[in-house]
């Protein structure tokens, strides 16, 4: 269980934008699209996701985190998703102005050329290496 914190200006827009907080629906379908999570329970209270459910890893349960926070309007998100097993959990990490995953890699693992991981980490949020924007948050998982 735990509460993440986002940019609420940054992020995904879902609907017609504006200064409503996204709807419930809405988060769920975003999380759907992604192939994430079937069983999640999401309520929005001002700029705060409350969301519930179960996971099928703690890379997944990240990753629902991540879509529902990454989202325009969302400055938290309070989960409480169980997984199976206790994995070691992945880092994140707030994009900032001139970022690309060659140089969060050489800052987190000391080695550009281990972006991929890091591309990889955040499929399907992420769709090309350099397409991240100022305020973007992403996962960056242990590399051994």
């Amino acid at each position: 269980m735990g509460l993440f914190d986002f940019i609420k200006a940054a992020g995904h827009k879902l609907g017609i934008g504006g200064d409503d907080a996204p709807k419930p629906d809405d988060l769920k379908k975003q999380v759907a699209d992604l192939g994430l999570g079937s069983d999640l329970d999401v309520e929005v209270q001002g700029d705060t996701v409350k969301v519930k459910g179960k996971a099928a890893s703690q890379e997944e349960k990240e990753k629902i985190v991540l879509a529902l926070g990454n989202v325009e309007g969302v400055a938290k998100v309070d989960e409480d998703i169980t997984t199976p097993a206790t994995s070691p959990g992945a880092k994140f990490y707030t994009v900032k102005k001139g970022d690309t995953l060659s140089a969060i890699a050489k800052s987190e693992y000391g080695d550009a050329g281990k972006y991929n991981a890091i591309f990889e980490a955040n499929k399907p949020m992420l769709d090309h290496p350099d397409k991240i924007y100022p305020g973007q948050v992403l996962r960056i998982p242990p590399v051994g």
